[in-house]
């Protein structure tokens, strides 16, 4: 069958994408967006594009019988899911065949049995795929789940069996933990996935992430593609992933391949796929299945020189798969980068705003990823994800060179994101000998801090925002006048601390203290109106003018405020209480994870301004406290 017209029903850099290997493959595509995204970069991109009214901008992607309308009104051939969204739902998927569309992803049986992840371990113990020890009945009995907690032992963890990306997934450590994870694992589950059924298994304790890309036609051909290093992660959420993996023997990976094609034959697959496992040492355990593209593909098209989106296509089509097992090849390493809006030094809680300012590093072997531009808005309604930076190099050492310099000289400007959290991570020797776990960012054994401004730091900033360029010496900034040799006063703002220096800039050197400091040639740095950004041995500086204040400078700090708009979904203490540094204030959700807002230090609640089910908006007093 031929696919002339695709309806790609997603947004952002995966439509994008999408629609780079219809033009490849000359194939129409059709986009749909939400009010708020009249001008996204996926809309203009596409041959046509339709707006999809709902209450809210996710349910437009939710709208599955909208979405089809759309399609066969404009008589599309196929529909391409993309991830998230409506990419795993049979619903979806039946629909679409009801429809007498072609539904571009997995098997409706395989997206029913692998949409449980207690159905999933149990066909894979079954095709004799090595599993995490656990439990994955329907019973859900609270005191039923925490005697078979006990059973399994501590740490543990608590999994939505319908989730993914981190969502409702919890540890626990000891017994006591137990009922306050589960009951917040399971609200999480019910608003991500719509299902509160939980499985629980053991933790490991220095576990990597490591992922194998599958493929497979409707002519029983099963191939795979190598495997993917995500084990660099926050919160259950990939940030860095890289191919091949090095962190294991060639052995161990040979038996990994055969494990994922024997899990790729046992549910009749069809399509893209990826078998994900959690290893330690060469040991590896079977996770789960993700029946969709993943949005770390790119790093294997990179090693293996292929489209996978293409590969799709074609599969969908019909066709067989284009290459056999022995003709793919894994050559040279590669690695992504994810850049999010999130302020990485504060949890990683997501950011919102205008961006000012978005310049990518673009150069041979690098590919970037990405659904916005400058005056987009990162808003509340979508996942913080801004874009991905992709490299290519023929060993890892040059490859992870080679994605420093790319990020160290990416600059997106109006909102907080995690470009220097990414660099400060990828310089680190823990990154570079392979002792990244998937556990490590989150218990803190690898920490990356906000960077210390120095004298030299300054004198560099100095140099790079005060050049002179003045062609006369009475115009310059070298410190000469007619009554003798002067320095100017400089002043910055950077994360609430007041910066001030005296200096006289003098060639390629600053003077400060009577002492001159060289300037570093391979800085790199963008100034707009309100703050400057320099780049120096991977470390962000970034640092706002002096008239220009951050949020959380105008923030009372005895204070709860709210870091983005959201809605309580719980208040855990009531006027009166004494409640100590760290303890648990109030739950709440935002850009689909569950926060907890914390008492900054030991104190009295003296007012509560908001209640359960609340939806309130960015910077709003929540509660009001007193110091104890």
């Amino acid at each position: 069958m031929k696919i002339k017209k695709i309806l790609i029903a997603n947004r952002g850099e995966i439509a994008c994408r999408i629609i780079q290997s219809c033009n490849t493959l000359g194939i129409e595509s059709v986009a749909i967006y939400t009010e708020i995204e009249r001008n996204a970069m996926h809309v203009q991109m596409a041959n046509s594009a339709f707006l999809i009214k709902a209450k809210t901008p996710i349910a437009s992607y939710l709208d599955a019988d909208s979405i089809i309308r759309i399609a066969i009104e404009n008589e599309v051939d196929a529909i391409h899911p993309g991830y998230g969204f409506l990419s795993e739902r049979s619903e979806f998927a039946k629909k679409i065949a009801t429809a007498g569309l072609i539904f571009i992803g997995a098997p409706i049986a395989a997206l029913d049995l692998m949409g449980s992840k207690a159905a999933a371990k149990k066909t894979m113990i079954e095709a004799g795929v090595p599993c995490v020890p656990g439990f994955h009945g329907e019973q859900q009995n609270s005191d039923l789940l925490q005697n078979k907690a006990d059973e399994i032992g501590y740490p543990l963890l608590i999994k939505a069996s319908a989730g993914g990306g981190g969502k409702g997934m919890k540890i626990v450590n000891k017994p006591s933990e137990f009922y306050d994870a589960l009951h917040s694992a399971k609200r999480e589950a019910l608003k991500s996935f719509g299902d509160d059924h939980v499985i629980l298994e053991r933790f490991i304790t220095k576990p990597k992430h490591i992922e194998v890309q599958v493929f497979a036609d409707s002519q029983g051909n099963v191939v795979h593609l190598f495997e993917r290093d995500c084990s660099s992660q926050r919160r259950y959420q990939k940030i860095i992933e890289e191919a091949p993996a090095t962190c294991i023997n060639q052995e161990s990976k040979d038996k990994m391949y055969a494990a994922a094609i024997a899990a790729t034959q046992a549910v009749n697959y069809q399509g893209a796929g990826t078998i994900e496992f959690i290893v330690e040492g060469n040991e590896f355990f079977f996770m789960e299945m993700n029946t969709r593209l993943q949005v770390e593909h790119r790093v294997t098209e990179m090693i293996t020189n292929t489209d996978l989106v293409e590969w799709q296509i074609r599969v969908a089509a019909g066709e067989k798969l284009p290459l056999r097992q022995e003709d793919i090849q894994c050559k040279g390493h590669a690695i992504q980068a994810r850049i999010y809006a999130e302020d990485s030094f504060n949890d990683f809680l997501p950011a919102t705003g205008l961006l000012e300012e978005v310049v990518f590093c673009r150069d041979i072997n690098s590919i970037i990823d990405t659904g916005i531009e400058k005056s987009n808005i990162i808003s509340i309604h979508f996942d913080p994800m801004i874009a991905k930076t992709v490299c290519w190099a023929e060993n890892r050492q040059k490859c992870i060179e080679k994605v420093l310099h790319n990020l160290n000289h990416t600059f997106i400007v109006g909102v907080k994101t995690n470009l220097g959290f990414l660099t400060g991570l990828i310089a680190k020797e823990e990154f570079k000998n392979n002792c990244i776990f998937t556990n490590s960012l989150d218990n803190k054994s690898i920490k990356i801090g906000l960077p210390k401004v120095n004298t030299a730091i300054i004198a560099n900033l100095i140099y790079t925002t005060n050049k002179n360029t003045a062609t006369s010496a009475w115009s310059g900034n070298s410190g000469w006048s007619n009554s003798g040799t002067y320095s100017s006063t400089y002043k910055w703002k950077y994360f609430g601390q007041e910066i001030e220096c005296k200096a006289i800039i003098s060639d390629e050197k600053v003077l400060i203290d009577n002492k001159f400091i060289e300037i570093d040639p391979l800085i790199s740095f963008i100034e707009t109106s309100n703050e400057i950004q320099l780049v120096c041995n991977h470390q962000r500086y970034i640092v706002d003018k002096i008239n220009h204040q951050s949020l959380g400078e105008r923030q009372n700090k005895s204070d709860i405020i709210s870091p983005m708009p959201g809605k309580i979904l719980d208040v855990k203490i009531k006027v009166g209480d004494l409640v100590k540094k760290n303890q648990t204030i109030l739950i709440m959700e935002a850009m689909k994870m569950e926060l907890s807002l914390k008492a900054p230090d030991n104190v009295k609640i003296v007012e509560i301004f908001v209640a359960k089910n609340d939806v309130i908006s960015a910077d709003t007093l929540l509660i009001k406290l007193k110091m104890s």
